[in-house]
């Protein structure tokens, strides 16, 4: 076993926990002050509720080694093969020996993953979804759609830096996603634009509906995840090694680029380029370079940020054009930004891009995964949400909405200054 290599693991796989938290902080500080807690509960709800069931079943259907691909494969106790604890991953993305390090420690990396995917969800549907409904959504739409995405995409093995088998987006498309581009990403951008249009409108909506409550709360969110992110992409690597200093560097370049791009955007649209617009600039570039993070020269992750920045800050106007309600941009963000990722590679990716004399097959095989994963989310969120709508409900009441829900749905304000305290 790599002591090194093990260490980075979980090291990564604590700043990719941070990211939840981080989320939920970013969240949390662009809706009203009365609704602060249950935005940033639907984060939390999300790390405890995924948390559980990645240990009990999730891991065993995103990384099942009875067969290629197959969504179900439970190996040893609750899907994790403790026999191999201090031997090499029977699942890792690598044979090399080099590389060793305890499943465990896989498991615990790909868990964070599992968490921040489904929290990324919320925004979508902040301000007006009850907690209950989205802790059921979350629990079914994590085993009927992460868990089985993630098979497609992760779950694969290299062996002499070849992929020999795995999930068919991966191993049969040959789709270049490192860090999670479509499994993340496309996958909760999708799920949130099908929430939205379950939900509904907010009541009142239209083009600044709601100014952010505490722009200082959303700056220290997208800190966060920026900070989390590098080991999200670095760690993606499993080892400390070249290729994950490269995914550093662009975890680096790229959303400050995007930041550029995005407030370069909203200079020409308002005249004005706002801390909110440098924040979600930033976040759109982490976004983007998800999949491609070990795929591009630094300069050509700048480009990437810069694209993404620029197109998620006018794609985030799509939801008044089209009449959706996705009230923290969750669609114009993770959707747009990953779908852009995802496609880049195709076009200036090493060794396949189009621009460097190697066609477009690769950029049509990334198309394709993206559009299955885009399609599978996007379907399964809105049969999932519609079903709990029409027998539980998924909106607080009209009334409750309109006053701020914290306080009927979990008893607590997020600020409550003056008050007198025992």
């Amino acid at each position: 076993m790599d002591q090194g290599n093990t260490a980075y693991v979980l090291i990564t796989a604590a700043l990719v926990l941070l990211m939840t938290p981080g989320l939920a902080f970013f969240y949390g500080g662009m809706v009203k002050a009365k609704s602060v807690v249950s935005m940033m509960m639907l984060s939390f709800g999300s790390l405890g509720l995924i948390g559980v069931l990645w240990v009990i079943y999730g891991y065993a259907i995103s990384f099942s080694n009875k067969g290629v691909g197959n969504f179900v494969g439970i190996d040893g106790w609750f899907g994790i093969d403790l026999s191999s604890i201090g031997l090499t991953s029977q699942v890792a993305h690598v044979a090399d020996a080099t590389r060793s390090y305890p499943e465990l420690a896989f498991v615990a990396f790909q868990a964070t993953f599992a968490i921040i995917t489904v929290a990324l969800i919320s925004g979508a549907i902040a301000d007006r979804a009850k907690f209950g409904a989205w802790m059921v959504f979350a629990g079914v739409w994590a085993t009927l759609v992460y868990f089985p995405v993630a098979n497609w995409v992760f779950n694969f093995t290299v062996v002499n830096g070849k992929i020999v088998d795995g999930g068919w987006i991966v191993y049969n498309l040959g789709v270049i996603d490192f860090a999670g581009g479509t499994a993340v990403h496309i996958n909760a951008g999708a799920a949130g634009l099908a929430l939205a249009i379950v939900l509904g409108k907010r009541f009142g909506f239209s083009k600044g509906i709601a100014q952010p409550h505490n722009v200082p709360l959303t700056l220290l969110g997208a800190a966060l995840l920026w900070f989390g992110w590098f080991g999200f992409n670095a760690g993606s690597e499993l080892a400390a090694d070249g290729v994950a200093t490269v995914a550093f560097i662009n975890t680096l370049a790229a959303p400050a680029a995007a930041m550029l791009g995005w407030i370069v955007v909203e200079y020409f649209k308002h005249g004005k380029a706002t801390s909110i617009g440098a924040a979600s600039g930033a976040v759109a570039g982490l976004v983007a370079i998800t999949p491609a993070c070990a795929s591009l020269d630094p300069m050509y992750g700048i480009l990437l940020g810069v694209i993404a920045g620029a197109l998620c800050a006018l794609a985030i106007d799509l939801k008044f054009a089209l009449g959706f309600d996705d009230s923290l941009d969750v669609v114009g963000i993770h959707l747009v930004g990953g779908i852009v990722g995802t496609l880049y590679i195709g076009i200036f990716g090493n060794g396949v891009g189009a621009a460097f004399g190697f066609g477009w097959h690769q950029f049509l095989m990334q198309a394709a995964g993206a559009g299955a994963v885009l399609g599978y989310s996007f379907v399964m969120a809105l049969i999932i949400g519609f079903v709990i709508e029409k027998t539980i409900g998924f909106r607080v009441k009209a009334e409750d909405e309109i006053a701020g829900i914290d306080t009927v749905v979990h008893g607590e304000e997020a600020y409550a200054f003056g008050a007198e305290r025992g």
